[in-house]
């Protein structure tokens, strides 16, 4: 799963995408803080491949981006939007290859702009990214090679404060960075940043109206924050081996990122700080059972705009859910299967 994988639907119910074989499924609760639904099957009856990523637009809606097999030996890339958690998705719409016809290029990613346009970034065969995006309009505009060289891993769409879309992407030399001027424009290759990167660790959330921050994991196993037009900055020891989820959230009355990953112990280890201030620095603090290895973190805010953390092990089918307590500083509930 690309992108974040929890979230809070326009009506305040939570909502989990997860992947099931050949195809994406999402459960939602009945109510906030209550039971769930059983797992429905998102998009209709396609066949996937593995990998689907998630984006999330100001409006509430979900936007979803998967490959599936065409022909034999090729793939082609598929969309649906999710309105509302206890309604069924819209069915996959086919939306191509960013080059024409081949096998899967790479996974992608999902960004929503302010009007609700959702944007499929991926890898393409040049090893650069490709974006197809909606029209204002209705339908959807045509590929568009943003170039790029040697992008390896997962991409990082984020949409920030002003609503306009970036996409983030590692490559052996550093990060390369996109980013829309207009609102509908093409985004516009800006300032990378010359830097050791793990790929498959980037996650990028808006931090304020002015920027947006990206974390990452450092070859030398320490988790950074980047904002373009800056040098990044080493936030912590890295957790785990695999990408944070993180979120913003009131603590205290301050404005805080609330950062979650799957430790190298197997539990799911929490840290805080004050958002864009790296300065203060953050410890982790592990939480809730040991998990399989390839268990999953995901963050988001429930109706309360409290933080939410959901663990899932695709291997086990275990889905774990905790919330944040009504006490000072970042306490959680017990871990409780859904």
């Amino acid at each position: 799963m690309n992108g974040d994988w929890l979230i809070r639907g326009r009506d305040g119910r939570l909502t989990v995408y997860l992947p099931s074989g050949e195809a994406v499924l999402c459960r939602a609760e009945r109510g906030p803080a209550g039971s769930w639904d059983a797992p429905r099957t998102v998009g209709g009856t396609q066949k996937l491949h593995p990998g689907v990523a998630v984006g999330q637009g100001a409006d509430g809606y979900a936007h979803l981006a998967a490959w599936r097999p065409t022909v034999p030996g090729e793939s082609g890339l598929v969309h649906s939007t999710h309105f509302r958690p206890r309604l069924a998705p819209l069915d996959w719409v086919p939306i191509g290859h960013p080059d024409k016809k081949g096998d899967r290029t790479g996974e992608p990613a999902v960004a929503v702009d302010a009007q609700g346009r959702g944007y499929v970034f991926v890898r393409n065969k040049g090893g650069g990214v490709s974006l197809r995006n909606q029209k204002e309009k209705g339908g959807w505009g045509p590929w568009q090679d943003l170039e790029g060289h040697d992008v390896e891993g997962e991409l990082a769409a984020v949409t920030g404060e002003s609503g306009l879309v970036e996409v983030y992407a590692a490559t052996a030399g550093g990060i390369l960075h996109w980013r829309q001027e207009e609102p509908g424009r093409t985004p516009v290759r800006g300032e990378g940043a010359d830097v050791p990167v793990r790929p498959g660790t980037l996650r990028a959330i808006a931090t304020s109206a002015e920027h947006t921050t990206l974390f990452f994991t450092e070859a030398s196993g320490d988790l950074c924050a980047w904002r373009p037009g800056e040098k990044p900055v080493t936030l912590i020891a890295s957790a785990g081996p695999g990408p944070v989820s993180a979120v913003r959230c009131e603590i205290e009355g301050h404005d805080c990122t609330v950062l979650a990953q799957r430790s190298s112990s197997g539990r799911v280890a929490f840290a805080a700080y004050p958002t864009e201030q790296e300065s203060a620095g953050a410890w982790w603090t592990e939480s809730g059972p040991q998990l399989p290895a390839d268990a999953a973190v995901s963050l988001a805010l429930d109706e309360h705009d409290e933080v939410v953390a959901a663990s899932l092990s695709p291997s086990t089918g275990q889905l774990l859910l905790t919330r944040r307590k009504d006490e000072p500083g970042l306490a959680l509930e017990a871990w409780r299967e859904i």
